[in-house]
């Protein structure tokens, strides 16, 4: 897997195909050319029919997992980091002698073959900066290769609905990095993105050195110094290599006088002395940041600011990050991905711009997580709560396994205090919160890794307007 052409002569094996982080590099390898195949617990469950068709339209073929589609020590096999070695494609893979990448692997192979590899890193933000880059190189005529975590609504389409990936043919290749299972430390980018540093799968101190690294080799690194932590891991990096930016700060682009709409926001740009109107179709101070950060990597990139400029303002922003689900009968229902400290509060503050109570869902996304955020993530709800605002909590995603259940949502919710509730079937969340809804209020559906939590989210709509009438 050294070069850059050895993906093109293999059969891959996708275990677990149907993941955030897996399909849209399945999508990038079939579009290459790449013989491609794959299963997933959700297909035989037959969850996300719609997901499922969408790779099999671009050719990939899909199996049981049961172990059936794993036949050959020609094949690769690729298994996400939620597939045990129990499961019987992982058996089949070892009986048969197939070479296994994990999913990390496989992608920094080919992102470090690429001739401009861009990496976009932090705790939040990465995959609205990864698209908004790859929209600005789209549009203004780089064709660049990007891989999301997300459905980029920039190029969804009917024929393609689930556009978390663009395949193109331009030296380009745009991806989001993890620091959460330490794999940051696979990938060699020439441009470096790093949003932010906050707690999130990992203890702040191993956060500091996975991306200090990850900064470090980048022939040019874009940094937040908006942000505390990664303000002071810029003062140890080659200050001729950075671009800084900050919101309402100095820094080589900086955004003042920010103007906040319901679902856009307008602000100032200052670059090399000269002032910018910008407009994105995007609302919040948080996306005015992830702004500054692509137009920093697609400066860098070679895009002419201008240039850049006029391109982001038609970026119209991902599925399930403060995603307009609908209204029924004056109850406003939003999806968002929201699940660390950060993310959530930049969602209801976002929110809080504007009249209206919050009634918050929020699945945590795993039980080490709600570990390791406990502290952070209690004080965030504390401060980040109007008033009225309602939280439930039904307990973490748990998608099989073994796992620790140290701290529970029973237990954050026990520390948040009366304006929090803990349900643990969410259907019986979901039921407490249309219970609640009034004219007026907006619900928020929030976690991670969990694809189903779009269908709860579109489901309430009908069952609040029935409510009312």
């Amino acid at each position: 897997m050294s070069n850059g052409k050895s993906y093109f002569f293999a059969p891959y094996f996708f275990v677990g195909i149907g993941g955030s982080g897996m399909m849209p590099l399945a999508m990038i390898l079939a579009g290459r050319g790449a013989r491609v195949a794959g299963s997933d617990r959700s297909l035989d469950r037959g969850a996300l029919p719609a997901k499922f068709a969408d790779l099999a339209a671009k050719g990939v073929t899909l199996f049981p997992q049961d172990g059936s589609g794993v036949t050959s020590a020609a094949q690769i096999v690729v298994a996400s980091a939620a597939v045990e070695a129990s499961v019987a494609d992982i058996v089949a893979a070892e009986r048969v002698g197939a070479q296994r990448l994990s999913r990390p692997e496989l992608l920094a192979s080919l992102f470090n073959a690429s001739a401009l590899p861009i990496g976009v890193a932090g705790t939040s933000g990465k995959s609205t900066v990864t698209g908004m880059i790859g929209w600005i190189l789209h549009a203004c005529g780089r064709d660049p290769t990007v891989m999301n975590g997300a459905v980029m609504k920039n190029f969804a389409s009917p024929d393609a609905p689930f556009a978390s990936a663009l395949v193109g043919a331009g030296e380009a290749f745009v991806s989001e990095v993890d620091e959460s299972d330490g794999s940051i430390a696979l990938y060699a980018p020439k441009i470096a993105v790093l949003n932010n540093v906050s707690l999130d799968h990992k203890s702040l101190e191993e956060l500091r050195a996975l991306f200090g690294e990850f900064a470090g080799k980048a022939q040019t690194t874009v940094l937040n110094i908006g942000d505390a932590e990664t303000a002071a891991l810029a003062s140890t990096l080659d200050s001729a290599k950075l671009v800084t930016f900050a919101v309402d700060a100095d820094a080589d682009l900086s955004a003042r006088n920010l103007a906040p709409e319901p679902f856009a926001i307008g602000f100032d740009l200052i670059a090399d002395g000269a002032t910018h109107a910008v407009r994105l179709a995007v609302p919040g101070r948080h996306n005015v940041s992830n702004a500054l950060a692509a137009l920093g990597a697609a400066r860098a990139a070679g895009v002419p600011l201008r240039e850049a400029i006029a391109a982001i303002g038609g970026f119209t922003g991902l599925k399930r990050r403060f995603e307009l689900v609908g209204e029924a009968d004056g109850v406003t229902v939003l999806d968002d991905f929201g699940h660390n400290p950060d993310k959530i509060a930049a969602t209801l503050a976002t929110l809080h711009a504007f009249p209206g109570r919050l009634l918050v869902l929020f699945q945590p996304h795993g039980y080490g997580p709600l570990k390791v955020m406990r502290i952070e993530l209690v004080a965030m709800f504390r401060d980040a709560l109007g008033g009225d605002d309602r939280l439930v909590l039904p307990d973490p995603v748990y998608q099989g396994g073994t796992v620790a259940r140290e701290v529970t949502s029973a237990d954050i919710v026990a520390e948040i205090g009366p304006q929090a509730h803990h349900l643990a079937d969410r259907a019986d969340a979901a039921a407490w919160i249309i219970a609640q809804a009034r004219p007026g209020d907006r619900i928020v559906v929030m976690g991670a890794r969990d694809d189903t939590l779009s269908q709860l989210a579109a489901d309430m709509l009908p069952q609040i307007a029935a409510r009312l009438r």
